[in-house]
This record gives C-alpha cells, structure tokens and sequence, in this order.
C-alpha cells in the first residue's frame, strides 16, 4: 500500500514524498480512511506509529476540500489538545510539514509563553489550532479564541491528560464547540477510564488498537542493572564513554534528581541537559533542540516532560530511576526502537526498587536480561 491509495490530492502526496516516506504505518492504513469518512473515531496508539500523520493527513484533506480561506476571518475549524508544550509543538511542525503547499493557517498555544502574541495570531485568524487545555481555555473564557466553526476536535494521548487532571478543562472546552462535529480520541491503550472517557465524548466511534496493552517494541534490547543506589552514576557515565552513546535519555522520577544527574554528568565531561515542569518553556525547548542537533548528548527527564518527545533514531533509553507504575517503562522505552529502528533500554535498579522491577516484568510477562555493573 502506498500514500496514493487513499486519494490524498497532490498538494499533500508532493509534501510526504518531500519528507521521505512512501509506506504508510499500521495506524495511518487504517486511520486515515475512517477519517476521511467524516466519523468519530477511537484509537489506541502509541507514539512513534506515525499517529501525528494518521490524523493530520486527512484532515488537511478534509479542510481542503471545504475550503474557507475566502470568508473574512477564518474560524477556527480543527482544534488539536494535548497534554504537554512539547507534544504540542511538534504536532504543529507536522502540520506545517504536511500543509506547506495550502493556504491553511495554524497557530499553536501553550502556557509558560507570553499570552499576546498568541492572541496576535488569533486574532488574524487560523483554520487550524493546537493547544494544551489549561491555555486553551484561558484564551476562550477570555473570548481571544472561538470554537463555534470547529468541524474536528482531537484528544492526543487522552490516557496522559486524565493522569494529569486536563480531563475537567477539556469538558469545559468542548461546551464551546458545536454538538454537531467530528472528535477523535487517541491514547497509548484502552483502559476502562479511557473506555468511560469515549463513551461520553464519541458517537459510534471506529475502534482502531494498534498498541498491543502493556508491549515493548520487539526492537528495542532490554536490560537491567542491579546495583546500589550510590554506583547508578559512575555506571551510567561509564556506559554512555565506554559504548560511545552520543545520544542518551534518562528517566529520573522527581525534577531535582534530573537536575543533579545532569549537573553530575556535566563534571564528567558529557555535555547534559535537563527538562521537567519547573524548566521555562524556552529552556526546555532549546534542550531538546540542542539534544537533536548532537550538542546535548544526554538529555535527563521526568515523565511528564519527556511525553510526546518524538526523537528520529534514538538509540538508547536509560531507566535511571525505575517508574513507580509499571505501565510507564512501556511509554519510557517507546523512545527507541521507533518505526522499524533497533534500540536500546538500559534500567539501573537500586535495592529498594525490586518491588518495581518485580512489576515490570510481571507486566511484560518476562524476566529482563540482567548486566554485569561490575564488568
């Protein structure tokens, strides 16, 4: 199958041969025509399936086709919601990467940034809005945005914004859309708070499960260390010199363990950064640019942060501190080995989180393979 085969006009074919693909993923053969259908939709996918193109694609094709560029204002007709500034970004560089031969207008808003210049671009109109909930509702209850002409509402990674509490502000956003519109929902699983979630939201939806529950990419190699809390650095240190990483991942569990494990790396002669909740959007925006470019070789996170983080090709996640929900390794070491690529998960368990560990596996419904610290 081929991106031909869905009927996408030329202006969007020229733009997904200009990057590169040619073969759509699992979850863009299968999204994209129910999409296209004009229905609701349930998807349960994780990042790295290519989900931002599955929904981005046909939607461009949908907006193209009713074109409204010529009223006087452009209402907003498609609002995209997800959990965190990064996510968000990136799923606006896709729009613009796939709509650069249309004349459809995009914004993207999120907190942690100035709110005039945002409301600058709103108020010259866009076809096209993506935005985290809280910033999102700023803007309506402040009437700099409306969202009576939107034709399509998506929820991204609608399991992360229950877990973080978005779930009451979207309900509040969607009373300012038409009753009468198309919503798509995608989340990592089908759980039933996600499952209770839809039934509120969706009408008839297609159900669309390419994320097996709780699977590790077969790409990715898995590996633990056994260790005591005090060795976790000079270990990590010694993996990424000796194996000659240039671009590593770490998980930390709180935000001032990513600062001192980036600032320890640091005095070890790696070129580290840090990004978590407490970091201005602007310090974690230039991380992460600096992560890609090869500047930043290891870039320390906490979940929330590293959520929606779509890095092509990363070779290496390490689990300085093992998540406390064992569902969480599974997103983590979705990092790597994305879209065909072999990579590799390295955890570093202390003794007090064996527990942990012990969960992981029972999820995965396998014992990791154990590495030699000492070796």
């Amino acid at each position: 199958m081929t991106f031909d085969d869905f009927g996408l006009r030329a202006e969007l074919l020229d733009a997904i041969s200009a990057s590169g693909y040619t073969t759509p993923t699992s979850i863009q053969q299968r999204a994209i025509p129910a999409i296209l259908d004009g229905g609701d939709l349930l998807a349960a996918a994780q990042t790295g399936t290519g989900k931002t193109a599955a929904f981005t694609l046909p939607l461009l094709e949908r907006l193209s086709a009713h074109d409204a560029s010529g009223t006087k204002r452009r209402a907003v007709r498609l609002v995209v919601i997800a959990p965190t500034r990064e996510l968000a970004a990136q799923i606006h560089e896709s729009v613009k990467t796939y709509g650069r031969n249309l004349p459809l207008r995009s914004a993207v808003v999120f907190g942690g940034v100035g709110m005039q210049p945002q409301i600058d671009r709103l108020r010259k109109g866009v076809d096209i809005l993506i935005a985290t909930p809280g910033r999102l509702l700023d803007h309506l209850k402040r009437g700099n945005a409306r969202l009576d002409g939107v034709e399509t509402v998506i929820l991204d990674e609608a399991d992360r914004m229950l877990d973080m509490g978005f779930i009451h502000d979207i309900r509040k956003i969607l009373k300012y859309a038409p009753s009468q519109r198309q919503t798509l929902m995608f989340s990592a699983t089908f759980s039933k708070e996600i499952r209770g979630l839809a039934a509120g939201m969706l009408k008839n939806p297609v159900e669309i499960d390419v994320a097996p529950r709780n699977s590790a990419a077969e790409t990715v190699a898995q590996r633990v260390y056994r260790l005591a809390k005090a060795e976790k650095r000079g270990l990590l240190s010694r993996l990424i010199k000796e194996g000659d990483w240039q671009q590593v991942l770490v998980f930390t569990r709180t935000k001032h363990g990513a600062n001192n494990l980036s600032r320890q790396l640091g005095q070890d002669g790696l070129s580290s950064a840090a990004i978590h909740g407490n970091k201005s959007q602007t310090a974690r925006t230039q991380a992460l640019a600096g992560f890609k470019r090869g500047d930043v070789r290891v870039l320390v996170a906490t979940d929330i942060a590293a959520r929606g983080l779509d890095i092509d090709h990363l070779p290496h996640v390490v689990n300085y501190d093992l998540p406390q929900v064992a569902e969480d390794y599974v997103h983590r070491i979705g990092r790597t080995g994305r879209a065909g690529n072999a990579g590799e998960a390295i955890s570093l368990v202390a003794p007090d989180e064996a527990k942990l560990l012990k969960g992981i596996e029972r999820l995965l419904k396998r014992q990791l393979e154990r590495g030699d610290a000492a070796a």
